[in-house]
């Protein structure tokens, strides 16, 4: 039956195609087979193809393709059945190609694998040709795809700018008023430095009277204690005129006895008087008062002492820490081996990134730990715990080179912490703006 269609597959049975098929001529010479592959008995199938027989169409083309193109491609009989199949469903396709003229409104793909079942003269341009077809439709498809992707970056862009345009608007009016608010604080504080100065002249003023008034009364203090003697002298005058009055009167002289006690009376009458023109104030320190101890309920100076932090106290870390945007930065072996150095590294890592992780929780800080990558053997595989940056410094490149390099990336006025023991570590970060705290603080404060 194929000798009888003008001798096309004996003209086209000496091509040889050489480059694999185009994947998709390749699929189309699938379907066909596995649409032909029903008309054919299984006496008429090749061997390695009888076990798909009783597959549906569609599922021959999924798990048979392979087999199928290989068994046209190795068996002429099997391909001469499939072409008779292809010419009772395509007849008006397969006539053309076979006629030497393919139809030019026909799909190149069917085209390309009607021609490779079929080998027509001239078969293998026409699949050349469907692959070049369907690789410049891939092409001009990939082309649109593209130009509609850089249409979309450069939306995204545009609105990328307009977006940083607003934000800068947004950045520079709270700037703006940021400087509104400084200026009104900065006058706050010069009132308050003049009230602070006018409050420290009427201090001094103050003081000045006071000592006005202390060497007035301490004048005072000096008359009445000479008067006092005065007093005490005529006192005693009077007592001996009192005695002598006494002894008169026993010896029954009235008289006498009369004019000492009205020399009594005018004496008495006279330190009462003195009393009241001096006005002297009450008495109202004790003597027992002068005597230096502790009274109940009252703080001495080693108590208000006591209340300070000392450099090695947790509760600076946590001061530190609750800063807003505060990072620390921890030179890792320095606290491991500080704190734990007869374990492993391996464990010295794991264990302090655990704690570090529980303090970030704790505090909601942001928390890097910096290691030493010359001690490393081979490059460390570990998953970072939430809320820890773990960085190991690169070869060439020390921790505490890394721990400066972290510091100076940070902007101006950021709380940056740097836990380490080594003193030129911590002379570096302080003199660029950090704050240095021990590594056994931050060991007490993990514990």
């Amino acid at each position: 039956m194929v000798e009888t269609q003008g001798g096309g597959p004996q003209d086209g049975a000496a091509e040889v195609l050489d480059r694999p098929l185009p994947d998709g001529v390749r699929r189309r010479v699938v379907q066909i087979v596995a649409d032909g592959f029903g008309g054919l008995t299984v006496t008429e199938l090749p061997a390695q193809l009888r076990q798909y027989a009783r597959f549906a169409p569609n599922r021959r083309a999924k798990f048979a393709g392979n087999a199928m193109a290989a068994a046209l491609e190795t068996d002429p009989l099997f391909r001469q059945r499939i072409g008779e199949r292809l010419r009772e469903a395509e007849p008006e396709l397969t006539g053309a190609l076979e006629s030497g003229s393919p139809p030019p409104a026909a799909d190149p793909l069917d085209v390309a694998a009607a021609a490779y079942v079929l080998r027509p003269a001239g078969w293998v341009k026409l699949v050349t040709a469907a692959g070049e077809e369907v690789q410049r439709a891939d092409a001009e498809r990939a082309d649109e795809e593209n130009r509609a992707e850089l249409e979309r970056l450069r939306a995204e862009l545009a609105r990328a700018r307009e977006h940083t345009k607003s934000e800068t608007e947004r950045l520079r009016s709270e700037l703006e008023s940021a400087k509104k608010e400084a200026d009104v604080l900065h006058r706050k504080l010069r009132s308050a430095l003049s009230d602070v100065k006018r409050g420290e002249a009427a201090l001094r003023k103050l003081r000045g009277e006071m000592e006005g008034v202390r060497a007035e009364g301490q004048a005072q203090v000096s008359a009445a204690e000479s008067e006092t003697r005065r007093l005490k002298a005529r006192l005693g005058e009077t007592e001996a005129a009192l005695e002598a009055a006494r002894r008169a009167a026993r010896e029954g002289r009235s008289v006498e006895d009369m004019r000492v006690r009205l020399l009594l009376d005018t004496v008495l009458d006279a330190a009462q008087g003195l009393r009241r023109e001096l006005a002297l104030p009450p008495v109202s320190v004790r003597p027992a008062e002068t005597v230096d101890a502790v009274e109940p309920g009252r703080m001495t100076p080693k108590d208000i002492a006591a209340r300070a932090l000392s450099e090695d106290d947790p509760a600076i870390l946590d001061q530190l820490l609750a800063l807003p945007q505060a990072h620390l930065v921890v030179d890792g072996y320095n606290v491991t081996k500080t704190g734990y150095p007869q374990m492993p590294l391996e464990k010295q890592r794991l264990r302090l990134l655990g704690q570090l992780a529980q303090l970030a929780a704790q505090t909601g800080a942001e928390v890097t730990c910096v290691f030493d990558g010359a001690e490393l053997a081979a490059p460390v595989l570990l998953a970072p715990p939430r809320g820890v940056r773990v960085l190991f410094s690169k070869p060439g490149v020390t921790a505490d080179e890394l721990i400066r390099q972290l510091v100076r990336a940070e902007p101006p006025g950021r709380p940056v912490i740097v836990a380490s023991t080594d003193r030129e570590v911590a002379d570096g970060v302080a003199r660029a703006g950090a704050r240095p705290v021990a590594s056994a603080v931050l060991l007490k404060r993990l514990s």
